[in-house]
């Protein structure tokens, strides 16, 4: 009968539990972003969620014929 060295597992749980608090801190610096003052907000559709962003209106213009 082989047995299962313990290493692995603590290993396993420690690149678990380091993996878990990298994403828990991305998660958090990404939501405290702050606008840029005088910046314009994006206009939201309140119903869908959709944001027509600048960069979105810009292509809308490159768009038009």
């Amino acid at each position: 009968m082989k047995t299962t060295k313990p290493a692995n597992r603590r290993n396993f749980l420690l690149a678990a539990g380091l993996g878990s608090a990298g994403v828990a801190a991305a998660v958090v610096t990404a939501g405290s972003k702050a606008r840029q003052p005088g910046a314009q907000p994006d206009a939201v559709d309140t119903a869908t969620g959709y944001r027509a962003s600048a960069h979105v209106l810009k292509y809308y213009q490159t768009t038009k014929v």
